[in-house]
């Protein structure tokens, strides 16, 4: 059993340690309450941006190369990731490397220079990112899919910006994002693997001696709408296969139904044995890939379908999503398919926190997002609790017309057919 030490300095810095003795290896993991959540759209994109300018090196590894050839020389892995709530850096080492990670990361993050020159070749860098997404329909849809349900809300903005911000941020926007967001409070140093609690410290007093402390970003909240409208949008784009998200607004984290729709989902959409697996693509063989999934911000949540289907059969592929969302709806789940989708769950999360980067993520998020940890064995419980009338209930309560969301991209001129099966 992992269990995880919570301390937190005099500057209000949170330092989480998961021992794991069964590894030889430890991930370093520096979270941050940063990303689209917590701009304005004059700098949309600029936590992703930032993300990758520490990249680009500070005082000890003054350049990209040497930033990489610190880790690569010890056989480690790094790397970085920006959301809309959160932005995190990791190196991943051997037990016996554990300074090199910190050495590295803190020099990334105190000491970053955002150099003219690095600055503007990096542009050329984001903006091509940002060509690779717009050409990725399975990427673009999840992006167009939220922009719908969550509005114009920092929440529903791309983390990775629009591309007149990314061409015009200055070397001051990041330094005044940086100090405003990078401040103790709302930092979380998350270390798992091969170590201890009193190295741990140690080395964060060594690289990480903050001076002063701020206080805790307070994010613009997200208040949904007091009545839902159903929302279709299809983006013309000639593609061999249509990719769409099919979903409804629900609820945050915190949300006491929270494991119930990851429970729902699981029925619904997760596992080659799921009803949507079962019917979309083993049945009707309209999709390669078809899935479900509860997805939740700390305010803000959705339940949603997405699959890559059929160009001249996406009516069908539509309807028979709705019809899995009316059946669940009717008619309660058996309890035999109600205990395999639990212990589809409890296996998936026992087997993944095999991995000292997935422990050191999964409670850094946690704690960073939500200020507490929640053991293992809890979210067991909470899983295990779960009741076929909750899904019913729960079901009943999302899985309305008037809630529903429809994103597609595909080789459709005329979206009239599409739009008219769209309906529960």
């Amino acid at each position: 059993m992992i269990k995880t030490k919570k301390t937190t300095l005099k500057n209000k810095l949170r330092i989480l340690v998961s021992p794991m003795k069964s590894t030889e290896a430890v991930t370093v993991m520096i979270l941050c309450r940063a990303g689209s959540r917590y701009e304005t759209k004059k700098i949309n994109g600029i936590a992703h941006f930032l993300e990758h300018m520490f990249f680009k090196g500070g005082d000890r590894y003054p350049t990209p190369r040497s930033v990489s050839e610190a880790i690569d020389g010890i056989g480690g892995v790094f790397n970085a990731f920006t959301g809309n709530e959160y932005v995190g850096y990791y190196v991943k080492v051997a037990k016996e490397k554990i300074d090199t990670a910190f050495d590295v990361l803190s020099d990334m993050l105190v000491n970053a220079k955002f150099d003219k020159d690095g600055l503007n070749r990096e542009r050329g860098v984001i903006l091509e990112e940002y060509n690779m997404y717009e050409d990725l329909p399975m990427q673009n849809i999840g992006d167009t899919f939220e922009r719908m349900l969550l509005g114009d809300h920092p929440l529903g903005w791309p983390t990775i910006g629009s591309k007149s911000v990314i061409k015009s941020v200055k070397r001051q926007d990041f330094i005044n994002y940086r100090k405003k967001l990078y401040t103790p409070p709302n930092l979380v140093v998350s270390v798992s693997g091969n170590t201890s609690t009193a190295e741990v410290k140690k080395l964060v007093n060594k690289y990480l001696p903050f001076k002063t402390s701020g206080k805790k970003n307070r994010p613009l909240p997200y208040r949904a709408p007091q009545k839902h409208s159903k929302k279709i949008k299809v983006i013309y784009k000639k593609t061999e296969q249509a990719h769409l998200v099919l979903g409804v607004p629900t609820f945050g984290g915190t949300h006491p139904d929270k494991y119930v729709a990851k429970v729902l989902a699981t029925i619904l959409g997760k596992g080659m044995s799921s009803r949507l697996f079962t019917s979309v693509r083993e049945r009707l063989g309209l999709a390669y890939y078809v899935r479900a999934g509860s997805n939740h911000y700390t305010d803000a949540g959705y339940f949603a379908v997405s699959a890559g289907v059929d160009v001249n059969r996406i009516n069908l592929a539509i309807k028979t999503i709705l019809n899995e969302f009316r059946e669940i709806t009717n008619k309660l789940v058996s309890a035999k398919e109600l205990k395999k989708a639990k212990e589809y769950m409890i296996g998936g999360l026992v087997l993944g926190l095999e991995d000292s980067e997935a422990v050191a993520y999964s409670f850094g998020t946690r704690e960073l997002l939500y200020d507490d940890i929640v053991t293992v064995n809890e979210i067991k419980k909470k899983i295990r609790s779960v009741t076929v009338k909750q899904i019913q209930r729960l079901a009943k309560r999302i899985f309305r017309d008037q809630n529903l969301v429809l994103a597609v991209i595909g080789p459709y001129k005329n979206t009239d057919k599409i739009k008219k099966v769209v309906k529960l």
